[in-house]
């Protein structure tokens, strides 16, 4: 390398450990004005309001020479991570995850889908202060030919910077569209670059895949960057897992710290390993120590709000009451009640995709695509596949399935002894006696339907939280470890279960605040149409309710 060109990157060196042995990324940006403050401009993700990632191509390669001082991690400063790895490991999706955006990158079934360097934060939700950079970066294409030409054209005496410094300094570096090569080792040299301007890196490893010779020259090269490299182990869920001839060949390589994080069967508890982990192999930890309480807090204040959620859709439903003149005929009542309480559970599942990032969109697949949540909730084979019993008969089976107490309806509408016959085993929604002397019978959501709706609502709480960001197909939403639901009452016992097997609670057995909720038809908006005021008169009982379905939850 001649001095004029060393002298021509000295003037634009970028921000890192290593930044002094990064080079630009092509000959044309060093024309970019040092003054383009556009080129620092980066994404804000978890609890800030621009969620869209920049490409960071040039802006670490142009940074002002003020910018330049930095040459390692100090106490109090964002940590620079680069996500690395072979193509098609699954770095964005990890990305998308870490991030809870499902926007974040591209995320395809096929090699080399990110092209550039791309960055985001990772902020304090509560300050804004930016506490880890992520950097996105192209696949490892080509890491053997690399190495080959590594070999036969730099000095193995040489340090490993050195080595690489002198790499990204020749043609093969700087794509083969303006050079006649053979070789286009351009989308390497994009990695190297970053990693030489970062302060460590992950090195995403799909579990999946063998152990092969191509890996193993991508460690190599990643380890002359001499910058801490920990790798992390995804797609962890499948059964084609081979972690342990990973791990085994890694430790050859003196990489004794690794961790798994599935992007698809994510589990919060891995994503707070990962972070412990790459805290240990630092000097100044400061920030990831700062980032897990966050983001701790962050969970368990999102795990608080969804419940709260649920807890007020029931609470609505629950007090949701029509009234009809004895001698009427209920089922066209029933069929509007029934349409009511379908968009109210439709909107309340919006509002927990919305809260855990997931939107139900053209994105990525949703929860509500899952034939699960697709089934009408007013559907009596639904309630069997839940797990609860009712009552025998055509008269019954018919109201049942609609979700309406047939003992509400008493034995005036021309249902006669069929119904009279099965009151006496259903939770009692009877009228008051100034109502049968006026005629009026009152109509209600009966103790079953409510039943089902917490026990989807739980079921759905629990799959986004053990669903990743990086999920494309609605069947990865469904956790594992769960079925349809618990078997708790509303004080914590386990319920019988042949009565009850997956139900939150037994259908005869509501907790005391639905209970109470339906003989107040004005908590209901459903029933009276003011949304605010009735949503203000249940919020105590939200409050009480929703610590009670924390105690349902799937999780320990």
């Amino acid at each position: 390398m001649n001095n004029d060109n060393k002298n021509d990157h000295e003037k634009n060196k970028p921000v890192g450990l290593f930044a002094d042995k990064a080079y630009e990324t092509t000959p044309d940006v060093s024309s970019t004005p040092s003054d383009n403050t556009s080129k620092y401009t980066v994404a804000q993700s978890i609890a800030t309001q621009d969620n869209q990632p920049v490409s960071t191509e040039a802006s670490a390669t142009t940074a002002p020479a003020s910018k330049m001082t930095k040459k390692t991690i100090a106490s109090g400063e964002p940590l620079k991570l680069a996500v690395v790895g072979h193509t098609n490991t699954g770095k964005t999706s990890i990305l998308r995850t870490l991030l809870r955006d499902v926007y974040f990158g591209e995320v395809k079934n096929e090699a080399a889908t990110t092209r550039h360097v791309e960055q985001a934060q990772l902020t304090d939700s509560r300050t804004g202060e930016v506490l880890v950079a992520l950097y996105d970066t192209p696949g490892l294409e080509d890491a053997s030919g690399l190495m080959d030409w590594l070999e036969d054209n730099t000095a193995s005496r040489r340090d490993g910077i050195e080595r690489l410094q002198q790499f990204l300094a020749a043609d093969v570096a700087q794509g083969a569209d303006s050079y006649d090569l053979p070789y286009d080792y351009s989308q390497e040299a994009k990695v190297i670059r970053q990693l030489l301007t970062s302060d460590m890196a992950i090195y995403v490893v799909d579990a999946r895949e063998p152990v092969l010779g191509k890996y193993k020259d991508e460690l190599a090269i990643l380890s002359w960057a001499a910058i801490p490299v920990m790798p992390v182990f995804n797609f962890t869920d499948s059964q084609n897992a081979n972690i342990d001839d990973w791990q085994t060949m890694l430790a050859r390589r003196n990489l004794h710290i690794s961790t798994r994080f599935d992007s698809v069967a994510f589990e919060f508890e891995d994503e707070m390993r990962l972070w412990k982990n790459l805290a240990t192999m630092l000097t100044h930890s400061e920030m990831l120590e700062q980032l897990m309480q966050r983001r701790t807090e962050d969970w368990a204040q999102l795990y608080d709000e969804a419940n709260i959620i649920i807890a007020d859709f029931l609470l609505n439903v629950a007090a949701f009451v029509r009234e009809i003149n004895e001698d009427d005929d209920p089922l066209p009542v029933l069929q509007q009640m029934q349409e009511a309480v379908r968009q109210s559970e439709r909107a309340m599942q919006h509002n927990l995709l919305n809260l855990y990032k997931f939107y139900d969109n053209a994105v990525a697949a949703t929860p509500l695509e899952l034939q699960a949540y697709q089934q009408d909730p007013f559907d009596p084979e639904l309630l069997k596949s839940y797990g609860i019993r009712t009552t025998s008969g055509a008269a019954a089976g018919a109201l049942l399935g609609l979700g309406i107490d047939a003992a509400a309806l008493g034995t005036t509408l021309g249902l006669g002894a069929a119904i009279g016959g099965i009151a006496g085993g259903l939770l009692s929604n009877t009228s008051s006696i100034a109502d049968r002397i006026t005629g009026v019978k009152r109509l209600y959501i009966d103790p079953a339907t409510l039943t089902l709706l917490a026990t989807r609502a739980l079921d759905l709480l629990t799959a986004l939280r053990h669903r990743g960001h990086a999920a494309t197909d609605a069947t990865q939403l469904l956790y594992k470890g769960s079925s349809l639901g618990t078997s708790l009452t509303d004080d914590s016992d386990h319920a019988d279960e042949d009565n009850n097997p997956i139900t939150v609670w037994p259908a005869h057995k509501l907790p005391s605040e639905l209970k109470k909720a339906r003989g107040k038809p004005q908590w209901s908006s459903l029933s009276s149409g003011k949304s605010e005021q009735a949503q203000l008169l249940r919020t105590d009982m939200a409050w009480s309710l929703s610590g009670k379905l924390q105690l349902y939850k799937h999780e320990s």
